[in-house]
């Protein structure tokens, strides 16, 4: 099969991706081997690709929104694990967990130190096939096509845990700092399900147009004042100078979500106007399969409106290197065969 491997980490512009054939894999126990319908392309992929994210797995697959049809299950798996052949699953970030620790055992298994991901720690969808654990995999929820479910695997998620962890109150005023794949998902959960007013802040023209026809009641440039205190805010850049600005804008008592796995160094903070009034920073910390099914529901109840790009496998690494350079409008996504 063809599957796309960080051969040379390094920056994007040095082709860390390179194409490979490399035989399918086989499901061990526990595990369904998944034929790719569709892989959205990450931040997060970029991240393991240039190397911000050490290597955890030589010429690891990246890839972690995957959206596949279940074709071979390993030993161990019987439907009463979730999944029979020709189902249609999801592959997200998080792959294991220990089940043991004491982050597991109060339910915060996205904490587990004995946690492992698609695409670094074992491969991921830029491929034809992939595996999964059959306990990781999710069930999808109906309407929707491939090529829109693939993001949700984890812009979707991510979103959804950043939107928890900013603590917004129903009909609050959430500031958004970056429109890209996350962002468009998670302000229109927020105006859905929370009545919230959403105020963005994005550096690209392409994305304020989109942030504006999804309800955003107000957009402006990366660091511009909102024109009201926000009651809680998310910043899903990897940009570290936003994060004053972004605690500035906000009021008394609100909350500022931190979405990305990697962030570039954050400005000394000045406590009278960054910190007082108990304005809190939290960051985001992957996710648990809780949270993963809770927001696959919320998207099955409330259609949201998936913005993609696609690209054929083939081009994986365009499509990388077009989410570098801030080409992407919504979510760049890979499709085997197109």
């Amino acid at each position: 099969m063809t599957a796309w491997q960080v051969a040379a980490p390094g920056p994007i512009a040095g082709r860390p991706l390179r194409a490979a054939r490399v035989p399918v894999p086989e499901p061990g126990p526990g595990e369904l081997l998944v034929r790719v319908l569709a892989c959205g392309v990450c931040r997060t992929d970029l991240h393991v690709a240039e190397q911000d994210l050490p290597v955890h797995r030589p010429r690891v697959v990246p890839g972690h929104e995957v959206v596949g049809e279940v074709v071979a299950s390993g030993g161990g798996v019987g439907d009463d694990r979730g999944a029979r052949i020709g189902d249609r699953v999801g592959i997200a970030w998080l792959r294991h967990t220990c089940g043991d620790c004491r982050y597991c055992r109060r339910g915060a298994e996205n904490l587990c130190p004995r946690s492992a991901y698609t695409g670094w720690d074992a491969d991921g969808g830029y491929a034809e096939f992939a595996t999964v654990p059959a306990d990781f995999a999710y069930p999808l929820p109906d309407g929707y096509a491939d090529t829109d479910l693939a993001p949700l695997l984890c812009a979707g998620i991510i979103g959804y845990r950043a939107l928890r962890r900013s603590a917004l109150p129903p009909g609050g005023r959430l500031g958004i700092y970056g429109f890209g794949a996350s962002a468009h998902l998670t302000a229109q959960l927020a105006i859905a399900a929370l009545d919230a007013r959403v105020f963005v802040m994005t550096r690209s023209a392409a994305a304020r147009d989109l942030a504006g026809s999804l309800g955003a009641e107000w957009v402006g440039a990366a660091a511009d004042e909102p024109p009201e205190k926000l009651d809680a805010a998310i910043n899903f850049t990897p940009a570290g100078e936003l994060v004053p600005a972004a605690l500035r804008a906000l009021d008394r008592g609100g909350v500022l979500a931190i979405a990305g796995i990697h962030l570039s160094d954050v400005p000394v903070l000045h406590y009278e106007t960054e910190l007082f009034y108990e304005r809190e920073v939290r960051s985001v910390t992957a996710n648990t399969r809780a949270d993963g099914r809770e927001f696959l529901a919320l998207a099955g109840r409330y259609r949201l409106r998936v913005t993609t790009t696609p690209y054929p496998l083939t081009a994986a690494d365009r499509a990388l290197a077009d989410l570098a350079a801030d080409r992407v409008t919504g979510a760049a996504v890979l499709v085997p065969g197109r």
